[in-house]
């Protein structure tokens, strides 16, 4: 189940970015947020010089697992 609909149009890395920020809006506090926007900017700008389609793929696939996982996480806990 992925944390937000949409996960599987998402093919482009800005398309990605957008996503989970998107999913940053769905936690509960301010300060979670912030953590998770500001971890996801800085991954962004480390994988921005990736050109590999194929590990493009393999990012984005593992990105939208651990979005999955972070908001099930802060569901179980509200």
């Amino acid at each position: 189940m992925a944390p937000l609909p949409g996960a599987e149009l998402v093919q482009r890395p800005l398309q990605l970015y957008r996503y989970l920020l998107r999913c940053c809006r769905q936690l509960p506090t301010k300060g979670i947020q912030e953590h998770y926007k500001h971890a996801v900017r800085q991954s962004f700008r480390v994988h921005s010089d990736e050109d590999n389609p194929e590990r493009i793929q393999q990012i984005i696939k593992r990105a939208i697992e651990d979005a999955d996982w972070v908001m099930n996480k802060y569901k179980k806990h509200s």
